[in-house]
């Protein structure tokens, strides 16, 4: 039903049912990770009105397990990345795999995908820090830096009689930066990533 991908690793499709509606993936050398993919096969969708809690288990410096919920999948949204490479340091919640015993070697950690109503996935509050950075999010804080940038520099604009002349400070006409501004702008809404070229 579900499969588990790491980069430079075998594609993991086979998941331990741990419960009727539970499921794990073994994570081994878990501290080298930075992203996991969860996706569902294709083979058997989810019952109607149903979904996938996704879950990240680590065990502590104590060797207790540690779970923290991820985010989800569902029949719509069948696939979803998730970083995992910064949760270490961070403390689990509520999970529904607590009352199972399940075998957990200290170097290893799990994924659990927990079957559930789509109505209590929606009210669940996924870790921040597993949501993997987009288009989206970078673009906005380029363009919050971008009119920063601009505010501060206008914030000194003077006009030509106000200057005192000073020979050791340079000026920058204010019509420079907008025009700077305007075409990063520009250059930004046909091509978030046009700074690495």
């Amino acid at each position: 039903m579900f499969g588990c991908l790491v980069a430079g690793r075998l594609v993991q499709t086979v998941a331990q049912q741990v419960a009727e509606d539970k499921f794990v993936f073994d994570l081994p050398d878990y501290e080298n990770i930075n992203h996991v993919v969860i996706f569902m096969l294709g083979t058997i969708p989810f019952p109607n009105g149903m979904g996938g809690s996704v879950y990240f288990c680590y065990p502590d410096k104590s060797g207790i397990a540690v779970w923290q919920l991820l985010g989800f999948v569902t029949n719509e949204k069948p696939s979803a990345i998730f970083k995992i490479s910064g949760l270490k340091s961070e403390k689990g919640g509520r999970h529904p795999f607590g009352a199972m015993n399940i075998p957990q070697t200290p170097s290893v950690a799990q994924i659990g995908i927990s079957v559930e109503l789509l109505e209590f996935l929606a009210q669940q509050t996924p870790v921040a820090s597993a949501a993997v950075s987009s288009v989206d999010s970078f673009t906005q804080f380029t363009q919050k830096m971008l009119d920063s940038f601009y505010n501060f520099a206008s914030s000194f604009i003077v006009t030509q009689a106000q200057m005192t002349p000073n020979p050791s400070e340079a000026f920058i006409p204010a019509n420079v930066v907008m025009k700077w501004y305007e075409n990063f702008q520009r250059r930004l809404t046909q091509n978030p990533f046009f700074w690495k070229t």
